[in-house]
């Protein structure tokens, strides 16, 4: 009786738990529930009637029965306690691999024990199932990538002040200072890296302070840059153009000491300043950014005499005002014929600094031996790729003068183009490996302008 009705409510228990699909706290509460239900049945059965009568107090009684034929003994309400507790164990392990089926998986068929507890909880656990059926598979966390609200402000801060500054651009100030270093002997070391750093700083702060001054201009021309779209505050722009400033003084200083600082850092800082704050809307603004460029060339000459890189400081001034000259047509186009004076220097700077020129009555046949020598050949090939990456654009931009995105894409290639110039002109100086280094820039610099544009 006792393991009867002690498996009965174990396997209603058992089937309510698989056709619900419930969790491990469930399967223990009606496991427990089941066993307490037989741990009753069991007490009662283990409670033997109270003798009463003679038969109590009969010896003979007793011996007379116990020499009658033994009928079968039960196996004891332990035993049946621990069957239960078996078939308990069975279901609950049952309902627990179940729980980690599909949500959607059918329940299967509970067995017929008419039991009142067994429907019910099968009524409620069915239940259940349709309703996390309709809510569909559950979905795991998210992986945690390890990226926090505040470090994405920060690498978005980073961006808008690469912007600011036009930061890919400043790969086009080293090799000034490179060509001036070398046009007067001095080597590419570690005084030159200095002021090379310098020069960028002072780029960059030139950038920032440019973007300060036109502000207002740009809110309605170009509301997308940092200053008037937001991102970055007026007088957070103005402080980074000082503080870019200050640095560049220092490491100037820290190159070449006073001297240095004083007759080419310092005036080189001054003419960035007077072209951002005023001459550039004025015609003289080609012209100051054609000497911001000329100088920042004799700023790589130190402390020597800079009367060697004049010529290398006069090719990238010339290039400079031509450029300058067509970035004024960026926003409203209308250039007119502005693009042809940029392809006449871009020609007169290519010939001048590939060598060509001074091999003119020459001994041709020398000229022809001396032209696979990486003396004669960098200088070539790197005032080829100048000419090509000028021109193409500034042709476009001749073809239809009225569009500023080709304007616009004119004057990025005449920065980018500074590169090729660079390497023409430090090939010439002697170090054909360093201008090799400086024109395998050129891709670089044109895949960061997609991401930063130069202008």
């Amino acid at each position: 009786m006792s393991g009867g009705r002690a498996s009965g409510w174990v396997r209603v228990a058992a089937d309510g738990v698989r056709t619900a699909g419930l969790g491990r706290t469930v399967v223990t509460a009606v496991t427990v529930a089941a066993l307490g239900r037989a741990v009753a049945s069991t007490v009662t059965v283990a409670r033997p009637a109270r003798p009463t009568g003679s038969a109590a107090a009969s010896p003979r009684t007793t011996a007379t029965s116990a020499s009658s034929p033994r009928a079968p003994r039960s196996r004891g309400p332990l035993a049946d306690l621990a069957r239960a507790a078996r078939e308990a164990a069975r279901a609950a392990g049952s309902a627990f691999r179940a729980t980690r089926g599909s949500a959607g998986a059918s329940a299967p068929e509970r067995s017929g024990v008419d039991a009142p507890t067994g429907a019910a909880v099968g009524a409620d656990a069915s239940a259940d199932a349709g309703a996390s059926a309709a809510a569909g598979p559950r979905r795991g966390r998210p992986y945690d990538t390890g990226y926090r609200p505040r470090s994405v402000a920060l690498r978005q801060r980073a961006r808008d002040v690469a912007e600011l500054v036009r930061a890919p651009a400043a790969l086009t100030v080293p090799g000034d200072v490179l060509a001036g270093a070398l046009a007067v002997g001095r080597p590419a070391g570690g005084r030159t890296l200095l002021l090379a750093a310098s020069s960028v700083s002072l780029y960059w702060a030139g950038m920032a302070l440019n973007d300060w001054a036109d502000r207002e201009e740009d809110a309605a021309e170009r509301p997308e840059r940092p200053v008037p779209s937001g991102r970055i505050g007026a007088g957070t722009a103005l402080g980074i153009a000082a503080g870019l400033t200050a640095a560049g003084l220092g490491l100037g200083a820290l190159a070449g000491g006073r001297r240095v600082l004083l007759h080419r850092t310092l005036p080189l800082a001054a003419t960035v300043w007077a072209y951002d704050l005023g001459l550039k809307r004025t015609p003289l603004g080609p012209l100051a950014m054609a000497a911001a460029r000329s100088l920042d060339v004799l700023h790589g000459t130190g402390p020597a005499p800079a009367a060697p890189a004049l010529r290398a400081a006069t090719t990238v001034g010339l290039h400079t005002w031509a450029v300058t000259r067509l970035s004024h047509y960026e926003v409203n186009g209308e250039a007119g014929y502005e693009p042809l004076v940029s392809l006449a220097v871009t020609a007169v700077t290519a010939l001048g600094t590939s060598g060509v020129a001074a091999t003119v009555g020459a001994d041709q046949l020398a000229f022809l031996r001396n032209l696979l020598t990486p003396d004669l050949a960098v200088p070539l090939l790197a005032s080829a790729l100048y000419a090509t990456t000028c021109a193409r654009p500034q042709w476009a931009a001749l073809r239809n003068s009225t569009d500023p995105a080709r304007i616009r894409a004119a004057v990025g290639a005449g920065i980018h183009a500074l590169l090729p110039l660079q390497a023409a002109l430090v090939a010439r100086a002697g170090a054909p490996r360093l201008a090799v280094v400086l024109a395998a820039g050129l891709p670089q610099a044109a895949r960061l302008a997609r991401k930063v544009s130069p202008t």
